[in-house]
């Protein structure tokens, strides 16, 4: 599994994210206990609510804040691939109002955008409920 292909980035903010190679690792082998073979090209992109919500906007017409919005670009069943947008500022917020702290909130919304790629739902209640259980089972093996 090329952890190298997990890549983070910052647009429109300047926000320094911690423990890069730990978070590699740890999405890595959520992904591996998934089911998957391979990683494929998988951007994190860290950015402001009014980036998130313009491309909420343009892609999936939808007008209104969020703390997340994954793109899956994978071409092969076994392998992981995509854009996972997700607005730090929503997290920052999000972490006051479940009251757990900002590392770990920002964490469950990036192992959720690996959920999505695995092929987990959030739409209906059932899957939600599963969702949350498995980001809570990967948060727990997180290791650091």
């Amino acid at each position: 599994m090329a952890l190298k292909d997990i890549l983070f980035f910052n647009e429109d903010i300047a926000y320094p994210l911690k423990d890069k190679q730990k978070l590699r690792q740890w999405i890595g082998e959520t992904i591996k206990a998934e089911g998957f073979k391979r990683i494929g090209e998988l951007n994190f992109i860290l950015c402001s609510d009014a980036y998130l919500l313009e491309i909420n906007k343009e892609y999936l017409d939808h007008d209104t804040y969020t703390d997340i919005v994954t793109f899956d670009s994978s071409e092969q069943e076994d392998v992981i691939a995509g854009d996972i947008f997700i607005s730090v500022e929503r997290t920052t917020e999000n972490a006051a109002k479940f009251a757990v702290s900002e590392r770990d909130e920002l964490h469950r919304v990036i192992i959720h955008g690996v959920l999505h790629l695995c092929g987990f739902h959030d739409k209906k209640k059932e899957d939600k409920e599963l969702m949350t259980k498995k980001e809570n089972e990967y948060l727990g093996k997180r290791g650091f």
